[in-house]
């Protein structure tokens, strides 16, 4: 009607009205009427937003690698942003131009600049592996850079989610690889089997030193009990000796006991046969039979008869006849 517009922006949104090529409003989540004609509204997106990005980088050993990201930043400064890039709307709201792509395509042409000469300065297979280091370049060399600064841009953080090399070189680092790992497995088989086998030596030098030290105390045990055996032996030797030792000295006193024993029975006989002969001299030359009729106690009936007997044998030769009667020998016996 007449030109009047009415235009609601929300929250995100950071809305600069220009009129007549001056600046009439300007604010976050802005919400007012309008005249068209004379009217220019511009508006910001002011919430944080990605950037893909993809470029390929050659390194020292002039490999070509492909260096693929994300790019997240926020815009600090709107109306500096205005100044560079065009972000009019229409009536409905929606932008006129496509400068937020220019702005993105700027932010990554600044990123692929902060890493060429840290890619050019590395070899291919030192780049595949700085995938932080690379995101730390592009983070210092975004905020370093004039043009971002110009633009009203401040960058949150830098991803890096791959870096590759060409399809050849990439089979060709895959072949190399898998040629070491398995060299690495091959040594590790080795020295697992190396392992093992040093194991066993030490098992088995172990078994042995405890045999030789088994051994060792069998042999001081052996040796103790030979000692123990030669000391009882050379006790019972020493109580034998001993013994014999107390049997010669005992034999020794008896012998000197059994000798003066004869000694002195020697003189109790000396004695006796000295008495007896004294005794016996005077009857020396004396009849045997005049002893024996002389004697205190006399002859009894049976030593006579037995004298009797006596005389008659020894003069046999003269006795021409002799008759004894059995009432003799009876009362004889």
């Amino acid at each position: 009607m007449l030109g009047i517009r009415f235009i609601k922006f929300d929250s995100m949104a950071y809305v600069i009205h220009y009129k007549n090529g001056k600046i009439v409003k300007e604010g976050r989540g802005l919400s007012f009427f309008y005249y068209a004609p004379s009217s220019s509204i511009a508006a910001i997106p002011m919430g944080s937003s990605d950037i893909p990005f993809i470029f390929t980088e050659s390194t020292a050993d002039f490999q070509t690698i492909t260096i693929q990201g994300q790019i997240t930043f926020k815009i600090e400064n709107p109306k500096q942003l205005a100044e560079m890039l065009d972000f009019t709307v229409n009536t409905d709201g929606e932008h006129l131009h496509a400068d937020e792509e220019k702005m993105s395509q700027r932010l990554v042409n600044e990123a692929q600049t902060a890493t060429s000469a840290f890619i050019q300065s590395i070899s291919l297979k030192d780049a595949l592996r700085k995938a932080k280091d690379i995101e730390t370049r592009i983070m210092e060399g975004l905020k370093s850079s004039e043009a971002v600064n110009l633009l009203g841009v401040s960058p949150l953080s830098v991803n890096v989610i791959a870096v590759k090399a060409s399809a050849n070189m990439e089979r060709a680092l895959e072949a190399a690889t898998r040629e070491a790992l398995q060299q690495e497995a091959d040594q590790a088989v080795y020295a697992r089997r190396n392992f093992a086998v040093e194991q066993e030596r030490i098992i088995k030098e172990s078994e042995l030193n405890t045999e030789i030290a088994v051994e060792e105390k069998q042999k001081l045990i052996t040796e103790k009990k030979m000692e123990a055996k030669l000391l009882v032996q050379n006790n019972k030797r020493q109580l034998r000796e001993m013994q014999i030792e107390a049997d010669i000295a005992i034999e020794e006193q008896r012998k000197l006991l059994i000798d003066s024993s004869v000694v002195n029975k020697k003189k109790e006989a000396d004695a006796q046969a000295y008495v007896l002969k004294a005794v016996l001299e005077p009857y020396k030359d004396i009849n045997w039979k005049t002893l024996m009729a002389i004697s205190k106690d006399g002859l009894s009936p049976k030593q006579n008869i037995a004298l009797a007997f006596r005389e008659l044998s020894e003069n046999a030769g003269q006795i021409s006849n002799l008759n004894i009667t059995p009432d003799l020998l009876q009362n004889l016996l």
